[in-house]
């Protein structure tokens, strides 16, 4: 009876995406050959010519694997990679796209062959179009490196990838979940906000993710809010009004000019007394320039201050040793 009954059975729904394995595709999966061929090529600068040609044969080996044919063309400098008839996986040609063009950015065989792999991919993020300005993209891209290459250290610890910083792109290399980060972190830190905030909301979300308490809950509140400090200077007013205190009564009036002329007693003044006031003010005030004026004129003539000497008394009776000093010349002389 007991034997009869079976528990229905639950599949489990996973809410995190991330979690999920992939199963791994085999040769198995699909025994059928693909119906057209795909080819992919890239250029390469001249210095990695070197590097690989040492490298090309064990490339051959690895994509040989799973029936993909690669070139290596010095005299063009461009790397090839096409499908053959032994070809069973579909998307693999676009991986080994992907994987000569991580070897033509500086990153190195033994990390670009892991883009091979199903849970590994790759991710170029342009980074030169972010900044118009030559000095702030240098101050940018030196400040994602860090001292010693120690912040690039630490985003690579942080996000599983290997990061390289090759002329004006970020390369990257790892599980997609990192290269999200890896690429938030650049064009975060190309739009002048520097990459500590993201490196410290990684350690803290890293962290929070242990616990089982907090696993599910909102995490806004643990992590780091970035203000913008310098304020632009188009945005800013010319003149800042400074904030008085407030005032239940209302402010004086201005005075008008009516009422400033009856406070100097001009309102009752004639028409030709106020131009003759007029015009004796703006004498005055011509009087004063032309006194200024004559003042400057005169001061390269006016003689500097002589410097005072104090006499010496070389003796206490304030005479000099006459004798003393013949001695002296004639001891010159002698020297000469």
């Amino acid at each position: 009876m007991a034997d009869s009954e079976e528990e229905p059975k639950t599949t489990k729904i996973v809410d995190d995406a991330w979690s999920m394995k992939i199963p791994e595709f085999k040769k198995e999966d699909n025994p059928h050959r693909l119906l057209e061929e795909s080819a992919f090529a890239t250029l390469f600068p001249k210095y990695r010519e070197r590097y690989l040609k040492e490298c090309w044969p064990l490339l051959q080996n690895a994509v040989s694997e799973y029936g993909v044919k690669a070139e290596l063309d010095l005299i063009e400098g461009s790397m090839t990679v096409k499908t053959t008839r032994k070809t069973w996986d579909p998307y693999i040609i676009v991986k080994c796209r992907d994987m000569i063009k991580l070897l033509a950015r500086s990153v190195p065989y033994e990390q670009a062959i892991r883009v091979l792999q199903d849970e590994i991919g790759s991710d170029i993020i342009k980074i030169g179009s972010l900044v118009h300005n030559r000095d702030k993209y240098v101050k940018r891209r030196q400040r994602l490196v860090g001292p010693n290459g120690c912040t690039l250290k630490s985003v690579e610890l942080l996000t599983n990838c290997y990061v390289v910083i090759q002329g004006k792109t970020v390369a990257a290399v790892g599980p997609y979940r990192g290269l999200q980060q890896v690429r938030k972190i650049a064009e975060d830190t190309m739009k002048n906000i520097h990459p500590i905030y993201n490196i410290k909301a990684l350690m803290i979300k890293r962290e929070l993710a242990k616990d089982p308490k907090l696993r599910n809950e909102d995490w806004s509140r643990f992590l780091p809010k970035f203000t913008a400090k310098n304020v632009s200077k188009r945005k800013q007013p010319k003149k800042k009004k400074t904030k008085k205190e407030y005032t239940p009564f209302p402010p004086p009036q201005p005075e008008s000019k009516v009422d400033k002329e009856l406070a100097s007693g001009e309102y009752f003044l004639k028409e030709t007394q106020r131009q003759a006031r007029k015009r004796r003010a703006i004498e005055e005030k011509h009087a004063e320039a032309a006194k200024a004026q004559e003042r400057r004129r005169q001061l390269p003539f006016i003689p500097p201050k002589e410097p005072e000497y104090k006499r010496v008394n070389v003796s206490g009776d304030g005479n000099v040793d006459v004798e003393g000093l013949k001695k002296k010349i004639k001891l010159a002389k002698k020297k000469i």
